[in-house]
């Protein structure tokens, strides 16, 4: 632990910013993973609600910073290929 009061308040923080992020990344896998269970029951409609919310997510995680560009490019891609498969 920190000798230095400034750097336990940073500490403290960092443990609430942790905490944050944490939930939003399960959050995140949680909606993605509820995409890919309504194309595989083939139901449109909850897909399509479903990519909504998470396209929303990863958008928000990446300008939060907690994902990558990267991975929220693919992740979009793969999620939108998805949905049309059962279209």
């Amino acid at each position: 632990m920190a000798n230095i009061k400034s750097q336990k308040k940073r500490a403290l923080t960092n443990l609430k910013k942790n905490a944050v992020n944490t939930a939003r990344r399960t959050e995140l896998k949680t909606s993605i993973k509820a995409v890919l269970a309504a194309v595989e029951a083939k139901d449109l409609d909850a897909a399509t609600k479903a990519f909504d919310k998470a396209n929303s997510l990863l958008d928000k995680a990446l300008t939060s910073n907690i994902k990558h560009a990267n991975y929220v490019a693919r992740q979009k891609a793969r999620l939108q290929t998805a949905v049309n498969s059962i279209k």
